[in-house]
This record gives C-alpha cells, structure tokens and sequence, in this order.
C-alpha cells in the first residue's frame, strides 16, 4: 500500500513536470525511498527538491515512518532509456553492444530506432605503405545496446 502511494505520488509530480523522467525507483523493506530522475535539459538541486516535496509532503509520517533520497543520474551513469541519448548529440560515447562489440565515437544522431555514432581512424592504404584517416560510423538499435556511457574530456 505504501509503495502504490509513493509511486502514484511520484507519476503525478512526473506528469507536472514533462521535462523530467524517471531513471529508477527502488523501496527497502524499512521503507527507504529511492528515487533517480534524469531531465532532458539536465536536472538541477531545485528539480530534485521538486519530486522530494511532491512525494514528502504528501505523505504522513505518523503512518509511516520513511527515508526518501532523490538523485540525479550522475554524469558517468550508464545511459539507460532512449530518451537520454538526444541531449548528448554531439559528445563521445562508449558504446558496447550484446554481440560483443565495442564502440568510441560521436553521436551523430539518436531516432526512436537507435544511434549513430562517428569517429576517425587509422587505417593502411589501400594501396602502398602508410597509413589514411577515415571517418567511420555505425548504427546502433537500442535493442542491440548491452551498455553505453557518455566518455567525458577534460
């Protein structure tokens, strides 16, 4: 019953704010609330005292007697839902597939399919010694992702 109202409390907050979704939810058997949110234009200590407070004060701790901890999804947290690889167009990521393949470029693109990521590399010329660049890329399906994280530069 607790965790039905945590999680109606969560979804409206969720629907009030479009711009927000949810990454993860978990409950301790002692009543610790867990919640991991991610945005489309990032999340902010403000989004995160928003989904805190909608749940929180919505809540009676004379019945229940609870923890709540809500957290942005950290920069080198493994992307997880489709809708997190349209705000890193542009950056590196790392991508590894469930064939075993792995991949290091920019992504060019994220479409309700998949991504597409480019980068260059080194390779012999097709004729003669030495070595050409060339720019590679590759179509990922979202189904074919065992793990991607954005590769951050310093």
């Amino acid at each position: 019953m607790f965790r039905k109202k945590v999680e109606d409390l969560l979804q409206n907050a969720l629907e009030e704010r479009q711009d927000l979704f949810l990454i993860d939810f978990s409950l301790s058997e002692n009543n610790a609330v867990k919640v991991v949110i991610d945005g489309d234009n990032g999340v902010l200590v403000e989004d995160c005292m928003f989904i805190s407070r909608a749940i929180e004060h919505n809540l009676d701790r004379d019945e229940h007697d609870f923890s709540l901890e809500v957290l942005s999804s950290g920069a080198t947290t493994p992307l997880i839902l489709p809708r997190q690889y349209t705000k890193h167009v542009g950056r590196s990521l790392e991508v590894k597939t469930t064939d075993g393949q792995s991949f290091e470029g920019e992504l060019i693109e994220a479409n309700d399919e998949g991504v597409i990521l480019r980068w260059k590399a080194r390779e012999p010329k097709p004729v003669g010694k030495g070595k050409v660049t060339v720019t590679k890329e590759a179509n990922v399906a979202f189904n074919d992702i065992k793990e991607a994280k954005v590769k951050i530069k310093f």
